[in-house]
């Protein structure tokens, strides 16, 4: 081959997948993955924190926000006393200096956490997401129930506790609550978007995350974790999975609402998201970070929050929530293949069967292990799907959270994170950690 026929070979080939992710939504959310993206500063947007001293906080924000000619898009009263809003940044000093004011926050970007495109299957999934835009054909029959991989490595299909009584907000993209699969599961919901639509998915993240933890045990498609939980709809992230600290910090608001401490029912929360961040240990008094003060404040009004470890082969120290050791369950990712523990499947596009997947987080943050590859789950158009991610992996501990606290209600947190542990897969009975460095049990729910 000439220089010249490579180059225009490899000019083909770009141009095809520059369409490829153009035209269609789905990959759109792997991009919003790129390291530049998620964690990104959003100029000019900031969350003022006020102080818990403030009486009046009403009054206090909308006279900072009038002194600044601001412009407010988020008030929160639960997880956090404060706003979100744009001003410039000569401005900011004005509201940082106020003595009501605590501290403020830079608004950053979220996103979904899947694992990274495998180009060599870049013309498979094209395929499948034309398919999947289409939907079913009209009268078709859904497909027979089967027992996914996940539910069955941890061992949660066919148990007497559903985790029935027991409410679980997926802090995501939304959910479709009419899929069949999903059917009178969510309870309620809302939209802290900035995309129209209510609180429905327009992505399929959040319909996937649902249905690993609370799919029908029915006759059709895939069955959950925990099948007999209700299901709120916390929709913090876009149609492309996108999203800010912001609109997170708005659904927590929620989720605080109907917490137990404010008399609601949601006792569980999973955020399959983040970017990048540290933790100061001090639920962000310290380091002035909005986000995990208003996990703290979720905590503590009687809501365990399961996160996803994140994505990038890297220290989960480096991402949040992932890295907010005093407030949250934190998931890394196993590649199974077969459903069984052992090793003895077949090797998955990430690793060999029962090891840690390539692309999961790791390190002393991270609380336990969960399927994370080749995981289907419901999705958009009333189908179903097979993706891979700590994404994938943290809906599997929810589910599981909400089996242990169906049986010990008003149980902390911890003692919710400490019970998973315990009853967990240790290293070498079962699975393996090929480079050393996840030293966490693997979810197992016998004994849940």
């Amino acid at each position: 081959m000439t220089r010249a026929k490579g180059i225009a070979s490899a000019v083909t080939i770009g141009a095809f997948l520059l369409v490829l992710f153009a035209s269609v939504f789905v990959f759109a959310a792997v991009d919003s993955e790129r390291p530049e993206r998620a964690g990104e500063r959003i100029p000019g947007q900031y969350i003022v924190v006020f102080k818990d001293s403030v009486s009046d906080v009403d009054a206090a924000e909308n006279e900072l926000v009038a002194r600044v000619r601001g412009e407010r898009f988020d008030s929160y009263r639960n997880a956090l006393n404060g706003f979100a809003a744009r001003f410039s940044e000569s401005d900011l000093s004005a509201i940082a200096d106020d003595p009501r004011v605590a501290f403020v926050s830079e608004d950053r970007v979220v996103s979904i956490a899947d694992a990274p495109l495998d180009t060599s299957r870049v013309r498979d999934l094209y395929s499948r997401a034309r398919e999947n835009k289409k939907g079913p054909s009209a009268g078709a029959a859904p497909p027979a129930q089967t027992l996914p991989t996940g539910v069955d490595r941890v061992n949660a299909e066919g148990k007497a506790n559903t985790g029935a009584g027991v409410d679980v907000a997926v802090v995501d993209t939304g959910i479709l609550a009419s899929h069949p699969d999903l059917a009178g599961k969510v309870v309620g919901g809302k939209n802290c978007s900035s995309s129209g639509g209510g609180y429905t998915d327009q992505n399929g993240h959040g319909t996937h995350v649902a249905g690993t933890i609370a799919a029908l045990n029915n006759t059709q498609g895939v069955v959950g974790v925990a099948p007999g939980v209700k299901l709120w709809s916390v929709r913090v992230l876009n149609k492309f999975g996108s999203g800010s600290w912001s609109s997170v910090i708005c659904g927590l608001d929620f989720v605080t609402s109907k917490a137990p401490a404010k008399g609601g029912t949601i006792r569980v929360a999973n955020m399959s998201l983040g970017g990048s961040g540290i933790s100061d240990n001090n639920c962000g008094n310290t380091n002035n970070d909005a986000l995990h003060k208003a996990i703290c404040r979720a905590r503590d009004a009687g809501v365990t929050i399961v996160v996803a470890a994140g994505n990038s082969g890297a220290p989960a120290a480096s991402f949040v929530p992932a890295a907010y050791d005093d407030a949250v369950i934190t998931v890394s990712a196993l590649a199974d293949s077969d459903g069984k523990p052992g090793g003895v499947g077949s090797a998955t596009s990430y690793g060999a069967d029962d090891t840690f997947a390539s692309f999961s987080n790791f390190g002393p943050g991270v609380d336990i292990g969960a399927p994370g590859v080749a995981i289907n789950s419901t999705w958009l158009s009333n189908g179903y799907r097979t993706i891979s991610g700590t994404s994938m992996a943290s809906p599997h501990v929810a589910g599981a959270a909400a089996l242990y606290i169906a049986t010990h209600p008003g149980v902390s947190w911890s003692a919710v994170r400490d019970a998973l542990a315990l009853a967990g897969e240790a290293v070498g009975l079962g699975h393996s950690d090929t480079f050393g460095i996840h030293p966490e049990p693997v979810l197992l729910a016998d004994t849940l």
